[in-house]
């Protein structure tokens, strides 16, 4: 999905309703600033910063500041397009999945709950449009959302994901005693 900014009027609430329902149902996104050449020089600057400041949670979407008028940026912008769909879309390896797991767990191991600490045994794929990760081990419920954020950016940037994003699933394993 394309979310189509106003340089001039900036980032308002609309495109704020739109874009949660866009993340809600885990679509792909580009986000394309239009009428980026008739802005000035401070009000570039402003919207920049404002982009920045209120859309820190859709970092995975590239952002493309275009012309409609004159076309200029729009080639760039079905780059991003495919890329995204390509990334929404892809098959993942299980085993992949696994070594990256792996790896994020020795840089990074999950916190201790009473006194025990969380185990991530191994991953899975759990769909794709988004890309789903199911990951099973135990005390999955008591995994704080700040190990979840970095479990996310360790398989987008080993997966190379661009403009989509990816839910990650936990399953607690049933102890056999």
């Amino acid at each position: 999905m394309i979310l189509l900014v106003d340089a001039r009027e900036g980032i308002v609430e609309q495109d704020l309703h739109l874009l949660g329902h866009v993340l809600d149902a885990g679509r792909a996104l580009v986000i394309a600033v239009n009428k980026w050449d008739g802005t000035d020089l401070e009000q570039k600057e402003k919207v920049k910063r404002e982009l920045d400041r209120r859309l820190v949670f859709v970092d995975f979407a590239a952002t493309h500041f275009i012309s409609a008028l004159h076309g200029s940026g729009v080639g760039k912008l079905y780059e991003s397009l495919h890329k995204a769909y390509e990334s929404a879309t892809g098959k993942l390896q299980t085993k992949t999945l696994n070594d990256i797991l792996a790896k994020a767990l020795q840089e990074h191991q999950p916190p201790t709950v009473n006194g025990r600490r969380i185990k991530l045994r191994y991953a899975h794929v759990g769909g794709n449009n988004p890309p789903i990760i199911v990951i099973h081990g135990n005390q999955t419920d008591a995994v704080p959302d700040a190990y979840k954020r970095y479990l996310q950016h360790k398989f987008v940037a080993a997966l190379k994901l661009e403009g989509t994003p990816v839910r990650i699933e936990f399953k607690t394993s049933d102890n056999p005693y």
